[in-house]
């Protein structure tokens, strides 16, 4: 309100008042009531409505005798509470008491003889025949007549305080979004939302990676989701500096609404300011400020992202029940320590530099941090094994490389012991049982998990569809990359990895577009040179395969492709020279990629040595050979078959 507004006494008057009386081990069933109750107009006052440091005791007082409606909700467990009992005798002695039955219990005695309204088979939806019993009661005891609302407008919030590292935002929102109805139910598009990077508002400018990962936080836990449509955080952090111009936002990313935000942290406390921003006429359809001290950033996490995914059930789906769609909604995999948190969140921030090995390291630190302040940190020990397994990848140390992925499998397995879950913990153990043991069958079955658990996470889908690619089934990769490339338009390496799945099925001028799209949003990104030289290659044109493999900024790859590439313009000396530095230059790490020279040079026997020596070597480059065209010339040798059946002997 603004200072020369004057408050509208009597509306505010008009307004019915419910004080809610509910035992803490009800929380998560709760939570849908009160939404629906203040989406019938009603103003409700609980217990997640105190302002840190306030006096509970005279201000639950004050609410409770200031009420037109007490409603209890009696369960199995609030009939033992002394505190719901004494909430319950106002209730009943001011004659406002409107008591519900949670899971079919009878009220305590001295409360049987008001009539109780049975909700144990409420599903979440505010215009049930319960809810709608509960709403007549209510109206009754404020004088006036329940009206159903044909057509939500967007309400007054009230200031709620909760916050469970951006879990809380994300509850408040998605009922909001759902039970108001400003995300429609009719199409997919409707049914969108980008999660822009939250503004750092604190003094320190280094608080960036707290509010960055809190944002992202959300995102992730609204994309578990599956009926909602979340853009990826690649292409939602692209439009960072745009957060102001939510209409372009929303068209870039081709999503309906915009949810963004601000973070100002000092010392122990935090506060949030978050806004819901409709992508057509940018109007905001919700805001809300959120304060909490920090030590309890993870107050009622689960209960909270239920209550997201029961009102989004009953709101849109009624396909399952509201406690199917609430435990896959719930956060997995987190802590309740704050300075683990804190360390997490750091060591994301690193991640997402993606500026190579040195990064992956700091990175590494700051999960190990993590772990050793709570070591049953699931989602730390899920992307700890992200970084061994990039490390590994990435070494000029080829003795590290076995003991790196082998404490990254061993990393990914506690995280998935400790979260079953976890997408991420299974990506990552699919990541590393493929590339550092070869193991495709038992990778198959992670990355599968991992799709299954995060079916609306570009990255889960993007890591999917390159391995179903690789591994002789790309009409399989089609479906999960085009989802994807929807969920994360702006992301470059997305598009490359839609044409590497294209060269994997040999559709060459695919291939090239996709990966000219890559290039328009990062000129400078790897293989991407490299693949559209070798669809050049494949479809006669050496010449233009040359000028892409010299603008490859990874040395190898170009190198490779020079060296095909030139043997096949005639230009041996320039050919052999090429050759010459792969094996000097990266000796047994280029094993797979000496191998390709030489078969697309006619020297079968050389590529096969080469082959089989990667193999032994355990050379991740092997797991291209399902599909490559490069060992086209072998694929009907015996000793290449043989190759390939032990590869795929590691799928049983």
């Amino acid at each position: 309100m603004a200072d020369n507004e004057t408050p509208d006494l009597d509306a505010a008057a008009a307004v019915t008042t419910v004080f809610f009386s509910y035992t803490r081990a009800d929380q998560k069933r709760a939570l849908p009531i009160i939404a629906a109750l203040e989406a019938s107009g009603f103003k409700v006052w609980w217990d997640g409505l105190l302002e840190g440091g306030v006096n509970f005791l005279p201000t639950t007082d004050a609410a409770l005798q200031k009420a037109d409606a007490v409603i209890v909700l009696w369960s199995k467990t609030s009939i033992a509470s002394n505190w719901v009992r004494d909430e319950a005798t106002v209730g009943r002695d001011r004659r406002c008491l409107v008591p519900l039955s949670l899971d079919g219990t009878e009220p305590p005695l001295g409360f049987r003889q008001f009539q109780v309204i049975d909700i144990s088979r409420w599903r979440g939806k505010a215009g049930a025949p319960e809810m709608d019993r509960v709403a007549r009661a209510v109206a009754a005891l404020g004088g006036r007549e329940h009206k159903p609302l044909p057509a939500p407008t967007p309400p007054f919030v009230t200031r709620r305080t909760m916050i469970g590292g951006g879990l809380a935002i994300s509850a408040v929102a998605g009922v909001v979004l759902w039970q108001g109805g400003w995300i429609g139910s009719g199409t997919a598009g409707e049914n969108s939302i980008a999660v822009l990077p939250f503004r750092n508002q604190s003094q320190d400018a280094e608080q960036g990676y707290f509010s960055d990962g809190l944002s992202e936080e959300l995102r992730s836990i609204l994309s578990r989701n599956r009926m909602l449509r979340v853009s990826a955080p690649t292409s939602s952090v692209g439009l960072r500096d745009e957060a102001t111009d939510a209409m372009a936002v929303a068209r870039k990313l081709g999503v309906a609404y915009v949810l963004r935000g601000s973070v100002q942290r000092a010392g122990q406390m935090v506060r949030i300011a978050a806004e819901l921003i409709d992508g057509k006429d940018a109007v905001v359809r919700w805001s809300q400020i959120f304060n909490r001290e920090m030590r309890d950033v993870f107050a009622l996490q689960s209960e909270i992202a239920n209550t997201v995914a029961i009102a989004l059930v009953a709101e849109v789906a009624g396909q399952a029940s509201a406690e199917e769609n609430a435990n896959a909604q719930q956060a997995v995999g987190g802590t309740e320590n704050v300075a683990a948190y804190d360390a997490y969140l750091r060591g994301r921030a690193l991640v997402e530099k993606n500026a190579g090995e040195t990064t992956d390291r700091a990175a590494l630190a700051q999960f190990d941090t993590a772990i050793s302040i709570d070591p049953n940190y699931a989602a730390a020990h899920a992307l700890r094994a992200s970084m061994l397994a990039a490390i590994a990848n990435q070494t000029d140390k080829p003795d590290e490389v076995r003991g790196l992925y082998d404490a990254s499998i061993a990393a990914a397995q506690r995280a998935i012991s400790l979260a079953p879950k976890l997408a991420m913990g299974h990506d990552a153990l699919g990541f590393a049982l493929n590339n550092g043991r070869l193991d495709t069958g038992a990778a198959r079955t992670a990355f599968t998990r991992a799709r299954d658990l995060a079916p609306g996470d570009a990255d889960i889908l993007r890591s999917y569809a390159t391995f179903s690619a690789y591994d002789g089934s790309p009409t399989e990769a089609a479906p999960p990359i085009e989802r994807a490339m929807a969920l994360d338009p702006l992301n470059a390496r997305v598009f490359r990895s839609a044409g590497n799945i294209a060269y994997a099925a040999h559709d060459y001028p695919a291939t090239i577009r996709w990966m000219e799209k890559a290039q328009a949003m990062n000129a400078g990104i790897s293989i991407a040179h490299f693949a559209i030289g070798n669809a050049r290659l494949m479809m006669g044109d050496a010449k233009a395969a040359v000028t892409a493999y010299q603008a490859e900024p990874v040395t190898l790859f170009g190198l490779t492709g020079l060296a095909i590439a030139h043997h096949r313009l005639g230009s041996k000396s320039a050919a052999k020279a090429a050759f010459g530095r792969i094996v000097s230059e990266f000796g047994n790490n280029g094993l797979y990629q000496q191998a390709q020279v030489l078969i697309q040079w006619g020297d079968t026997a050389g590529g096969l040595n080469r082959l089989e020596q990667a193999w032994a070597l355990k050379d991740s480059g092997l797991l291209l050979a399902r599909t490559d065209p490069m060992l086209d010339p072998v694929r009907k040798q015996p000793r290449f078959m043989a190759l390939l059946s032990a590869l795929d002997g590691r799928k049983s």
